[in-house]
């Protein structure tokens, strides 16, 4: 295995988790400033008033994008595996 091989599959590797979770971060991200300035605005400072839309924001995002980052990471897996027998010489 060379040098160039095994950075190539870390950056795949890097680059699925990107695909994976960035979606679902980004969303947390965006619910959780709106939850936070809604919080400053009305001087509420209940914790699950922050926790609770992000929950449920979450599981819908699953959903949604569920499907799809199944495929990505079932295409990933197939490219390491089909790399598999040239990268144990």
């Amino acid at each position: 295995m060379e040098i160039i091989d095994a950075l190539a599959v870390g950056r795949d590797a890097l680059w699925t988790g990107i695909l994976l979770a960035g979606p679902l971060l980004l969303l947390i991200l965006v619910v959780g400033v709106v939850v936070g300035l809604f919080q400053a605005a009305t001087s509420i400072q209940e914790m699950t008033l922050s926790f609770v839309p992000k929950l449920i924001c979450l599981v819908v995002a699953l959903f949604v994008l569920g499907s799809w980052q199944t495929v990505v990471f079932i295409d990933f897996f197939r490219r390491l595996i089909e790399l598999g027998p040239s990268l144990v010489q």
